[in-house]
């Protein structure tokens, strides 16, 4: 199957992801139809495998030589390193070893070692931010989040194009630093001692295998519609020899938002309620976003009661250009959608409360030698699993809030025949000091999920998104 799309004059490469889901497979070996069950345990075991794998490598090189030798990009005798994280980690004798007694094959190895080389890798920046963090530490001022404008300005200086790192980046990462000294009496030494070694993430990515391990292909009857994936799993919990690994195809409906045309990557297999999901990657041309000429743009300004103000915005021709508003805003108000993400909130809180309670009395009868209740460590445990279902329903909640306003503002750029997007740069405002009802309302928004929503779903059809500061932008504004 070809993995690069034909490009026409004026178009690019657009790669994005979807998901979706499998509910049933054949064992290739034995003619067995593996259902839903039968199928997220097979992928389960494939998962505890290559999650074991890549532990076991993060854990061992979870220091900071090994984090800036893989950084620097060469081993230790100066040869550049390769661009995949699993051929990088073999190079510097890194690789990962199969479970004692387990026969793994050596595809298997190789996407773990993938897993686990990007999670050293992406720690190097996070080592760098907290690195900052800890030479800038101010040691007069009782709170750190109170710094000066200068000490902030000496905090960015010392990051690695600190001038471009979020404000929320390192208010968030001198928390994590302030709650390690509440904790400990002293700063910690570096990232490693602040976070524990990272994991796999609890999936497997097929990209870093080929195709002995992995197949994917359109059906021949329904290519708009179904693909086929062919992947070697284990027939059990800890395979023995190379006759316990075997092929199973898995048919499964494309998302309709993957076009006909796209070409088809190698997806990532994951589990959810016990249920397959693929992550598939795809490519598909879309039209190049020009970076300057534009005549006509569409404008947002964010809200609490409505999320979104627009309007459009044209560029007048004349010897001093400038520019009009048509006088009929668009407003985006998801009212009803708002209010069940507060009561949710408030929800969450109350369970969160009622826990901390149950913790502190169990953690007393802990202190004074005396054996938990049963019954209160029952009704903590009930306590803690639906705090954490309503916590996935808000960020579900959220995702398919970002995801419609998204495509509202995309939606209104195509209308008025737009080609470019303006949007306030309000992802790092934090709620403070507005009273507890706006404070909460502020934090809980989601406007970086909607400014990543928008520039994917504007991309598909060549729009650009131009992030404005919104410093001083509602008295320069033009009046809609």
């Amino acid at each position: 199957m070809r993995r690069k799309v034909r490009l026409g004059e004026g178009e690019t490469e657009r790669v994005a992801c979807a998901s979706a889901s499998a509910f049933r497979g054949l064992d290739t070996v034995t003619g067995e139809v593996l259902g839903v069950d039968a199928l997220g345990k097979r992928v389960g075991w494939l998962t505890a495998l290559v999650e074991s794998m890549c532990t076991s490598v993060t854990g061992a090189r979870w220091n900071r030589p090994d984090l800036a030798q893989l950084a620097s990009g060469k081993d230790r005798s100066g040869v550049r390193l390769p661009s995949n994280a699993w051929m990088a980690l073999r190079m510097l004798g890194w690789a990962a070893t199969a479970p004692e007694g387990v026969y793994v094959p050596d595809r298997v190895r190789r996407v773990a070692e993938e897993q686990a080389g990007r999670a050293l890798r992406s720690g190097w920046w996070r080592t760098q931010i907290t690195d900052a963090v800890l030479a800038t530490w101010p040691t007069g001022n009782p709170d750190p989040m109170r710094r000066t404008a200068g000490e902030w300005e000496a905090l960015r200086a010392a990051c690695p194009d600190g001038q471009a790192v979020a404000a929320s980046v390192l208010r968030s990462r001198t928390r994590q630093v302030a709650a390690f000294h509440t904790t400990h009496g002293r700063l910690p030494a570096d990232i490693c001692e602040l976070e524990a070694a990272p994991g796999g993430g609890r999936q497997v990515v097929l990209a870093a295998a080929d195709k002995q391990l992995a197949t994917l292909a359109r059906c021949e009857d329904d290519p708009a519609r179904y693909a086929v994936l062919t992947v070697r799993l284990p027939v059990r919990p800890e395979p023995r020899t190379r006759t316990d690994w075997h092929p199973v195809v898995i048919r499964f409906r494309l998302p309709p938002t993957i076009d006909h045309t796209a070409a088809l990557h190698a997806p990532t297999l994951r589990l959810r309620g016990g249920r397959l999901r693929l992550d598939l990657a795809h490519t598909a041309a879309a039209p190049t976003a020009r970076r300057d000429g534009h005549a006509r743009a569409v404008a947002f300004d964010y809200g609490l009661n409505t999320l979104l103000t627009g309007g459009t915005l044209t560029l007048t021709g004349d010897t001093q250009p400038a520019v009009h508003t048509d006088a009929r805003p668009v407003f985006f108000r998801p009212d009803g959608v708002l209010a069940k993400a507060d009561r949710l909130r408030i929800q969450a809180e109350q369970l969160w409360a009622k826990a901390a309670r149950l913790t502190a009395l169990t953690d007393g009868r802990t202190a004074s030698g005396l054996r938990p209740d049963p019954l209160t460590a029952a009704k903590l445990a009930v306590l803690r699993t639906e705090h954490t279902r309503v916590s996935k329903r808000r960020a579900r909640l959220n995702e398919q809030l970002a995801k419609a306003a998204a495509h509202f503002m995309v939606g209104h750029a195509r209308a008025a025949r737009a080609s470019v997007i303006y949007l306030e740069d309000l992802r790092d405002m934090e709620a403070r000091g507005k009273g507890r009802t706006l404070n909460t309302r502020l934090s809980s928004s989601v406007r970086g999920q909607i400014v990543a929503h928008t520039r994917h779903q504007a991309a598909r059809y060549g729009i650009a998104v131009v992030i404005v500061p919104a410093r001083g932008t509602p008295g320069t504004a033009p009046p809609a």
